[in-house]
């Protein structure tokens, strides 16, 4: 019998994103997602879920999505279920199924450069690897440069996405 663990999901981020590196340099990200569904009632009564999602993604992914995204943003993610668990000191057992993510495409415009700095990294975590900064300055100007970044190909084609 085959398997399928596929997920695909657009919502907003809940918070922005928290890169860290592992101990041999590998980049991981987390960040929640807000992914809603609305619906109406058998007696014509129109309701909205929100299911909040934890996704994690790895390597160039990860660094892209912590410089580009922010709190709000609208996201595309595919990527598979996984399920963490663990034990609490007390000897609980705790788990909690998250969205490890494979594939991303930024959704809506570009954001909007308010001089705002980049999010510090997680607290406790290694600062960012040498040799990642953005090179010696481009002749186009630095908005152009941002908006051609942002609308680079990030995997995932009009045709991979099912609706």
């Amino acid at each position: 019998m085959a398997n399928l663990n596929k997920v695909f999901l657009i919502g907003r981020l809940t918070r922005d994103p928290e890169l860290r590196y592992t101990q041999n340099g590998t980049a991981v990200v987390e960040f929640g997602l807000a992914v809603n569904r609305n619906y109406t009632t058998a007696d014509g009564q129109k309701k909205e879920d929100t299911c909040f999602v934890t996704v994690i993604m790895w390597q160039k992914k990860a660094e892209i999505i912590s410089q580009y995204m922010r709190k709000g943003r609208q996201i595309f993610i595919e990527g598979r279920l996984e399920l963490d668990s663990w034990e609490t000191p007390d000897k609980q057992k705790r788990s909690k199924l998250r969205v490890v993510g494979s594939n991303f495409q930024f959704l809506g415009p570009p954001p909007e450069d308010k001089g705002e700095s980049r999010p510090q990294q997680a607290a406790g975590y290694a600062p960012a690897q040498p040799g990642q900064g953005s090179g010696p300055a481009q002749a186009k100007p630095a908005a152009e440069i941002e908006e051609e970044k942002y609308q680079e190909d990030m995997g995932i084609s009009d045709d991979d996405v099912p609706f």
